[in-house]
């Protein structure tokens, strides 16, 4: 089973610690991958080797591809993981100890011996244009509180809702994530070209297209709400585009943070950030637009991985046809 919590907290063994922090540096340096896969590889590893330290491993030379596999099912058993998650894991461990091999440390690899879990098809969640349109709608001016009518407000506060449409305006308009918008600066926006400059996952870069909702919503943010913000902080907003409250760059967490709460204004269930991407590339294609064309636009390395979206499309289909068609 899984190690408890309580032993992944723990102090590794110090041959595994030592394995661990330089397979961490690795990975950081030779690797280039983005902040949030990186602390995603370490948390799966260090988890991996407490669960084997539980067993009473010590060195690599001691796994076995009994212990690992032991590990995989564990992880469905006892936390309930999805196939998605421990096909992750599942890399993981075979990047790890791929690296020992080359490093030396072992002649064959362990995980070599597993197959890999079947990946269920599951469609992503996709916002309709009305529940989008009531989305980008949920940020409006703060009402004057009745209880008390001669307090003076905060001028952040009151400006705030621009900030939250133009993020939401941005995301939506050009297929961002969480981080990649949250990392945004003034600078990766060019308003004459209509377009944006986007870091993405292990550090590369794309030019997006931004629409004219979007470029409005910018532009009053811009005007009327970043200023405010960038005062309350003097220079510490390291150039960000988007700012909380306290002026300081805004975090991806409130970036999930403020989809949910104008979701739920909007009287929308379940609605997270990565619903704002899937919408933009479904509605993309349902527009007539070429597979190629939103890969590029998302970011993406294999097209494979945007054609689930084409998934999504012929579920649509599927669903007028048999709403609609006589012999359906």
């Amino acid at each position: 089973m899984p190690a408890p919590l309580s032993q992944l907290r723990s102090p590794l063994p110090e041959p595994f610690e030592r394995l661990r922090a330089a397979f961490h540096g690795f990975i950081r340096v030779e690797c280039g991958l983005a902040k949030a896969t990186l602390e995603a590889y370490d948390r799966d590893v260090r988890e991996l080797l407490a669960f084997l330290a539980g067993r009473g491993r010590r060195t690599p030379a001691e796994v076995t591809p009994r212990d690992l596999a032991e590990h995989l099912a564990g992880l469905k058993k006892d936390r309930n993981l999805s196939a998605a998650s421990i096909t992750r894991h599942l890399a993981t461990a075979r990047v790890f100890f791929r690296w020992l091999t080359s490093t030396g440390v072992l002649a064959n690899s362990p995980a070599d011996f597993l197959d890999r879990p079947t990946r269920w098809k599951k469609l992503p969640g996709v916002l309709s244009p009305r529940q989008i349109n009531a989305l980008l709608s949920a940020p409006r001016p703060p009402t004057a509180d009745p209880a008390s009518p001669g307090r003076k407000q905060d001028p952040a506060l009151a400006v705030l809702w621009m900030r939250d449409r133009a993020m939401l305006e941005l995301m939506y308009a050009s297929g961002l994530r969480a981080s990649e918008v949250a990392g945004l600066r003034v600078r990766d926006y060019h308003e004459t070209l209509g377009m944006v400059l986007v870091s993405g996952k292990g550090g590369k870069q794309r030019m997006v297209p931004v629409g004219a909702p979007a470029r409005a919503a910018i532009a009053d943010y811009l005007k009327h709400c970043r200023p405010i913000l960038a005062r309350a902080s003097g220079t510490k907003d390291g150039g960000r585009l988007l700012l909380s409250r306290t002026g300081r760059p805004l975090e991806r967490v409130a970036v999930w943070q403020l989809v949910k709460k104008n979701a739920a204004a909007a009287g929308l269930q379940g609605v997270h950030p990565h619903m704002l991407r899937h919408s933009f590339a479904t509605h993309l294609l349902m527009g007539g637009a070429d597979l190629r064309v939103v890969q590029e636009l998302l970011g993406h390395a294999d097209i494979a991985t945007t054609q689930i979206y084409t998934h999504v499309d012929s579920a649509r289909l599927r669903s007028v046809h048999r709403k609609f068609h006589p012999r359906a």
